[in-house]
């Protein structure tokens, strides 16, 4: 017999499978409606089974049959009548957000314990995708599921004073206005258990809040700033209905243009009294306008005097201090506070401001996991503490007590290209897993994932918005942030449910297998600031390293700058000492050396085209999304090819000028009109799909360079060859 004392209860009623071909299956809810994370997922679960063909019917508690079904229990609301019916759970098991699924055998009936709402949901979305993934919830095993991770944020910049502007985020403008959109990426938040939407701009106040003291600040009138206040409003009250966490990140010392010009005050960097009043005013209105707001956070760096006139460590947490600090202590209640570390340079002060801010519950810290460039090697390598990337353990030695650490992990990388990798995700969280670190952010700078404007209207574009054609990116970041040992079939029943059980497997193979390109490009070409790599194209259009050679009349990587570049990961060789170590019969046996490298690259793309060529034999006539991932995957494949001769070009270039044997200028330009080859295959699967689109690092080129495509980029491709027969030896 069930026992309970502190549970709400949901009840689903299964009465048959729901293979998509059955439109008579059906399943019966029965629910306290007490919960709206979970009201919401039901509301949601009857439209997805309706296009299966299958009928979801809501009932009371009280309706709840004798035998079968599914049970979805809350613990932490008292819910009578049902004790008798309950057996008793161990609750020392279930920690926030947090999940059990038991079988009562009796009564035939499955059990999802909730540790609250949120954890509560997650269990019935997890139930729920094994159902339509197989047509029945027998084949479910029990279960007990805690998250690894408290926090698991994504990171969205916002179009209105943006951080970086232009038409990269300008025409998202509409779309991030319209709460429809808001709806739909909180509901995919929800099922890939992501728990704080972060909103990021230089300036959000005079969006948000008509400053008391500074009225002029913002640029509205009173009926357009309501307007923007029921936006607002509406958009945390759905994220809070939802169980998701909302933070409002601003930059620093920033005011809005209105203000600058009204009150007299420079718009960035200005450290008066009068902006400090303002800031520590607007974070106080803030906080008490929107109920719902979960946190708030500030950033280092950028317009704290970094470039030139630097503020010391000291000067910017005493300026945080008496504005972020002051004005959360002004409002009229609590909230979470986000410092992130950027450029924090000593930690000390940070260490200080933090353990003396009278926080209630610990800061969020969060520090760029390789930079602007996470997406590269699991590895530890450079941070964006100091200018130089240097790491600085003093950030999580001694272990604090008024903070803890989230892991950035920027995509600067793949903006048009679907991407997932999920054992490179696992090694990740499992490798960087500290006893300080309680979460990652998952996001982009220089990237939106609101509007499509990348893709052509066609037959294969059945999403509408960005994120949901990058679905599986979402997906796995978190659902792994969540339990890292989530195994590889649950990811397969989700592609199973969009394209069929016979697909499955092999699609998730080949997503494992094409996403691997961008990985080992930002392992190999060590990069740090947003611009200074763009996998999927190949781009590179500011220098990581200012001494390095860089050819400022393209943003392409050029052969010349990619065998005179370091690497990021230590486990990897650069070109320049690979050769260098053979010449000298001292080569390091421990470090995956170039041509290895390039080894790799080319056996995982040419198995990936393989795939692809079987499974569209099975489908020669099949349009939708399904064409578009392949594609996709294809254009991964081409550029591995791509990368995996450009490597061995860069070797043998090497080899010219460390030993002037000519044959080597021969090899290197054989290899490059191969490279070549691979790069029109990933002009044909992308040409007649993708747009010429706006990008945000090769704004400040020549007008070919304005918008990227891959075919735009082909005769920089093309002159790799004439760098290769021009090339002359260093005899230095």
């Amino acid at each position: 017999m069930f026992l309970i004392r502190k549970w709400t209860c949901i009840a689903v009623w299964c009465l048959a499978a729901i293979p998509s071909a059955y439109a008579k299956d059906s399943v019966a809810v029965y629910f306290d409606n007490g919960s709206k994370p979970l009201t919401l997922l039901t509301n949601r679960v009857k439209n997805h089974a309706a296009q299966r063909g299958a009928v979801v019917s809501v009932g009371s508690l009280d309706g709840l049959p004798p035998t079968g079904g599914i049970v979805v229990l809350q613990q932490d609301k008292p819910q009578s009548g049902l004790s008798r019916r309950l057996q008793k759970v161990n609750r020392d098991t279930l920690e926030p957000e947090g999940y059990a699924l038991k079988w009562h055998k009796p009564s035939e009936r499955l059990y999802v314990i909730g540790a609250d709402s949120i954890g509560a949901q997650y269990g019935l979305r997890e139930v729920l995708d094994h159902w339509l993934a197989h047509g029945t919830i027998r084949s479910m095993k029990e279960k007990t599921a805690n998250p690894l991770l408290e926090y698991r944020i994504l990171k969205f910049n916002l179009p209105w004073s943006p951080y970086r502007k232009n038409e990269a985020t300008d025409v998202h403008l509409g779309v991030c206005r319209d709460l429809a959109f808001w709806e739909r990426f909180l509901d995919m938040m929800v099922d890939n258990r992501f728990n704080v939407l972060s909103l990021w701009n230089n300036h959000p106040f005079p969006f948000m809040v008509r400053s008391a003291s500074f009225p002029k600040a913002t640029p509205f009138s009173d009926d357009e700033l309501a307007d923007w206040k029921q936006f607002w409003t509406a958009l945390f009250r759905m994220a809070k209905d939802r169980g998701i966490q909302t933070f409002v990140v601003n930059w620093n010392i920033v005011v809005s243009p209105e203000f600058a010009e009204a009150y007299g005050a420079s718009e960035y960097n200005d450290r008066s009294p009068m902006v400090a009043a303002y800031t520590r005013e607007s974070v106080r209105q803030l906080i008490d306008e929107y109920p719902d707001l979960t946190g708030i956070g500030v950033t280092l760096a950028d317009w704290m005097g970094n470039f030139p006139d630097a503020m010391s460590p000291q000067e910017r947490e005493d300026w945080i201090a008496s504005t972020f600090v002051q004005g959360m202590k002004e409002a009229s209640r609590p909230v979470k506070f986000l410092h992130r570390s950027v450029l924090a340079g000593d930690p000390m002060a940070m260490r200080n401001l933090l353990d003396n801010a009278g926080l209630e519950e610990p800061a969020l810290v969060e520090i760029k996991f390789n930079w602007s460039h996470g997406h590269s090697t699991p590895q530890l390598a450079i941070t964006h503490d100091f200018h130089s990337g240097e790491l600085d353990s003093r950030f999580w030695e001694p272990e604090p007590e008024s903070y803890r650490i989230q892991w950035m992990v920027r995509n600067e990388d793949f903006f048009i290209l679907r991407w997932g990798q999920a054992d490179f995700i696992r090694t990740h969280i499992l490798q960087n897993k500290l006893d300080v670190v309680n979460g990652y952010f998952i996001g982009s700078e220089g990237y939106i994932p609101a509007l499509d404007y990348a893709s052509l209207p066609g037959p294969d574009r059945t999403w509408h918005y960005a994120f949901e054609k990058q679905w599986l990116f979402y997906t796995l970041w978190g659902r792994l942030l969540y339990d890292p040992h989530t195994p590889d079939t649950v990811f397969e029943d989700q592609l199973a449910v969009r394209y069929g059980r016979p697909l499955a497997a092999e699609l998730f193979s080949l997503y494992q297998l094409a996403s691997q390109l961008p990985l080992r490009l930002a392992s190999f070409y060590r990069s740090t600031w947003d611009y200074t790599l763009y996998s999927e194209g190949f781009i590179a259009a500011e220098p990581a390293n200012p001494k390095a050679p860089f050819d400022r009349s393209s943003p392409f990587i050029s052969i010349a700058e990619l065998l005179s570049h370091d690497v990021l990961d230590s486990n990897l060789m650069a070109i320049k000492m690979y050769v260098t170590k053979t010449l000298q019969g001292g080569l390091d046996t421990a470090k995956t050396t170039p041509t290895e490298l390039a080894r790799q690259s080319e056996t995982d793309s040419r198995a990936a085209l393989a795939l692809i060529a079987g499974i569209r034999q099975r489908i020669p006539h099949h349009r939708g999304a399904l064409v578009s991932e392949l594609d996709d995957m294809a254009t991964w494949a081409y550029l591995g090819l791509y990368f995996a001769d450009k490597i061995r070009a860069g070797v043998a270039l090497e080899f010219l000028q460390q030993t002037g044997e000519e044959a080597k200028r021969t090899e290197a330009i054989q290899l490059l009109q191969r490279c070549v080859e691979h790069w029109d295959g990933v002009i044909f699967h992308t040409k007649g799909r993708y747009l010429p689109v706006p990008h945000v690092a090769t704004e400040y080129y020549g007008d070919e360079f304005k918008t990227f495509s891959w075919e735009q980029l082909r005769p920089q491709v093309i002159r790799d060859i004439q760098i290769a027969t021009n090339f002359k030896q260093n005899n230095d």
